[in-house]
């Protein structure tokens, strides 16, 4: 190992030991363009991360970055004690699609914001702090968010100002209810979420859930889960909020939204996403029903959600991935990928497992011949790929033993074909496969 550079000894120096790096020696990408980024020793990466699921459609999108520099030219800031005709432009579209009626959008700054947000909301509608989420969840780093989220490396405090119960289902291949089939595992996560209930003090404000985890590596529960949940929470009058910072926009290909593979029983009351919207600028946002959005009884703004620069981001890069059907492209790419990736796993004893749709798969890594996380072989992983110029995330539950592969929605089959490949010489690199 390499000793750190400057700019890393900086970063130690004046940043939180607790901020995350990848990389035994971090790398500082400085530009990128369509799929690819470069870093400050001129390396060029096929970048299979996106920002974390933020850079949607491609890097240095010339759609939006000329939106952004009009509007940057015209003000940058003005807050929300003025009407923002970007802001507005792009409330309307993305009402219109997001399936809920009568629908108000709120902007923020990020997920973790909206998702707070989504959680003042319906506390206060519901006049309950008690909230239901998922095992293995993430859904942000605020005070609120990390007292739901159910995965423990992500969660440094037990304290929370929400009373929250953890639902099974959200992880097929693992748990008590692994060994049954798409049917039997439905009803068993039903009859738990029946069970959780009953240890509730009765007026449970929400359920909140990411119809496919993100930081919890990428895993779902079978289509129509959350719809069977929705029977349930109606008859107690209980919200649904569907956490959409990753999953949303096309990204599984199947769906523009996760929620619609559970949409048996209508829309969520709720829906939050970010990321990919803005392509890398800072959106967030809330879409509810007016009725749900409109109970707040005090004033509220926004300084910085609903910024006209980041608005006219978000209105030129959603205009971009729906005339390029970014989506469609998901679905086909991402088909394809997946089908290699599977292929790949077969030689590899190490891969327990390859899921995901769409642009959205995750690469579970374990010891072989067990279902022990092996976090140790997905660093190595990820540090070969990037020696083969390919960017990955990681996640996971227990242990973070999961390859997390989001490249932006643009991805050609060219480029799905070449990250596959140094993904293989990576896993075989580390796994000594012959």
């Amino acid at each position: 190992m390499t000793n750190p550079t400057p700019l890393h000894n900086r970063h130690r120096t004046v940043l939180p030991d607790w901020l995350a790096l990848y990389y035994e020696n971090p790398i500082e990408l400085t530009h990128g363009e369509g799929r690819h980024v470069w870093d400050a020793d001129g390396n060029r990466y096929l970048d299979f991360f996106g920002g974390i699921l933020t850079t949607m459609t491609a890097h240095a999108l010339p759609e939006v970055t000329k939106a952004v520099a009009e509007q940057a030219g015209r003000i940058i800031h003005s807050s929300t004690l003025y009407l923002n005709r970007p802001m507005i432009e792009l409330a309307e579209r993305v009402a219109a699609l997001s399936g809920i009626p009568d629908a108000r959008v709120f902007f923020t700054t990020s997920g973790t914001e909206a998702n707070d947000t989504a959680l003042l909301l319906a506390t206060t509608y519901r006049r309950s702090n008690q909230i239901l989420a998922m095992r293995n969840s993430y859904h942000g780093r605020s005070f609120s968010t990390v007292s739901i989220t159910g995965n423990r490396g992500w969660s440094p405090t037990s304290l929370s100002p929400l009373q929250t119960y953890y639902v099974h289902g959200a992880v097929r291949t693992r748990g008590p209810f692994a060994h049954l089939d798409d049917t039997a595992f439905t009803a068993a996560a039903v009859a738990d979420l029946e069970d959780v209930l009953g240890q509730a003090r009765g007026g449970v404000a929400a359920l909140i859930a990411e119809p496919v985890q993100g930081v919890g590596g990428f895993t779902s529960p079978p289509d129509g889960l959350y719809g069977a949940f929705r029977e349930v929470l109606d008859r107690h009058g209980i919200l649904w909020i569907s956490d959409e910072v990753q999953t949303g926009w096309g990204r599984t290909g199947d769906h523009f939204w996760g929620w619609q593979a559970h949409a048996q029983n209508g829309p969520p009351d709720i829906l939050t996403f970010a990321k990919g919207i803005g392509n890398g600028m800072s959106i967030g946002g809330v879409v509810a029903r007016a009725e749900v959005m409109n109970c707040l009884d005090s004033n509220s703004i926004s300084t910085f959600g609903g910024s006209p620069v980041t608005m006219a981001a978000g209105v030129a890069n959603l205009g971009y991935l729906l005339e390029h059907d970014l989506q469609g492209n998901a679905r086909r790419v991402g088909g394809l990928l997946l089908e290699r990736l599977r292929g790949i796993a077969a030689t590899v004893p190490a891969v327990r497992e390859v899921r995901g749709r769409g642009l959205m798969a995750g690469i579970e890594l374990t010891r072989p011949g067990t279902d022990e996380a092996d976090p140790d072989a997905a660093s190595a992983v990820l540090e070969a790929a990037r020696e083969g110029g390919l960017l990955l995330g990681k996640g996971g539950g227990h242990n973070t033993s999961v390859l997390r592969i989001a490249p932006p929605l643009s991805l050609t089959v060219a480029e799905a074909e070449e990250g596959a490949e140094i993904l293989e010489q990576a896993l075989h690199q580390v796994n000594r496969v012959e």
